[in-house]
């Protein structure tokens, strides 16, 4: 099969279009003809080094899959071929520790996530994925905006519902809004009844965020103190963070809180560590939290928003499997809204 491969940590272009083997199929492994793959920042932290835990290089980068179900495993219960699935951003979980058996998989041990090591991942056209880390894309819903439920959407949808139980009328902060996380972190936050005041570097993503529900854009330069600015347009502060960019704009953050703040760590951009003094949390009785990646029945959840409607899925562009390395180039230099796709069959 056709896929990108990294042999070696490094610039966009350690991006190699290559002919490698199917993966082996194993017993509980569900085989995938990609349709459409979306990617990540976390794509680029692990192709450039930033990221290393859990990566075996050489790899095929990719978790957000969508595609057709072509062969399955011999204990394979809930999928069939011709079947219409998208990934929850793992190749593996165990199945029957307590974090799988609570829904919260996300913690499992043992879990292998998609694409961070060995030659399966989604910027290929096959992929294989063990059954418990699918969902059917329902009747109606695009494979296109299938393939970014999971990560884009559902975690999201993770951070907003279910770490920072945001509640009506609270005012919520959303960093690096133009991009895949945060651009449908605005609309999740606007869906759970908040003021939603979204920090973006770009004017030119200003009046995209606003369509996508932010009743304030505050733009800012890198590295600039946005904080003034957002307990302005507040009127005190924020109650929570949904936090996409980390280390890079900590401190103007943390300042942006009001008291009795929750901040929702999602995203870390660079290998960047913070300094924190921690009477500043005390004092402000602040909360830090952190949503990580989405479980099967959030992105359940994320593929029937998109179902009703409730949640668009924002989709910059769509190339081929070798328009990887340009892809890359775009997310990482900031210049994306949204996702970008490849697509195998273009």
């Amino acid at each position: 099969m056709r896929a990108m491969v990294v042999e070696s940590p490094g610039e966009p272009d350690v991006l190699r279009l290559s002919e490698v083997p199917l993966p082996e199929l194993r017993p509980r492994d569900v085989r995938i003809r990609v349709d459409s793959c979306g990617v990540c920042f976390h794509d680029v932290v692990t192709r450039n080094g930033t990221m290393r835990r859990g990566v075996e290089f050489p790899f095929i980068p990719g978790h957000e899959v969508s595609g057709e179900v072509v062969e399955v495993g011999p204990q394979v219960t809930q999928f069939a071929l011709g079947q219409r699935v998208a990934t929850a951003q793992r190749r593996h979980i165990c199945g029957h520790c307590r974090e799988c058996r609570g829904g919260q998989e996300t913690s499992c041990e043992e879990r292998e996530f998609l694409g961070d090591a060995g030659l399966n991942g989604g910027y290929a056209e096959y992929v294989n994925v063990e059954e418990d880390n699918l969902a059917l894309v329902p009747e109606g819903v695009a494979m296109e905006d299938a393939a970014i439920a999971a990560c884009a959407i559902g975690t999201e949808l993770n951070a907003i519902r279910e770490v920072g139980k945001v509640r009506p009328g609270e005012r919520v902060l959303v960093t690096g809004a133009g991009g895949g996380l945060g651009i449908h972190g605005i609309q999740l936050a606007r869906l759970a009844g908040a003021f939603v005041v979204a920090v973006t570097t770009s004017e030119e993503k200003a009046a995209r965020i606003r369509d996508a529900g932010a009743h304030e854009v505050v733009v800012t330069g890198r590295g600039e103190d946005f904080s003034a600015e957002v307990r302005r347009v507040t009127g005190g502060g924020v109650d929570v963070c949904i936090d996409n960019v980390g280390s890079p704009t900590f401190q103007p953050t943390r300042k942006s809180f009001d008291m009795g703040g929750r901040w929702v760590f999602v995203g870390q951009l660079t290998g960047e560590f913070v300094k924190l003094n921690p009477a500043q949390l005390f004092f402000r009785n602040l909360s830090i939290l952190s949503a990580k990646s989405t479980s099967r029945q959030q992105l359940r959840d994320s593929l029937e928003l998109l179902r009703r409607g409730m949640v668009r899925a924002e989709i910059e562009d769509r190339l081929p499997l070798e328009g990887a390395v340009a892809a890359h180039r775009r997310v990482e230099a900031g210049r994306s809204v949204g996702r970008i796709l490849l697509r195998p069959g273009l």
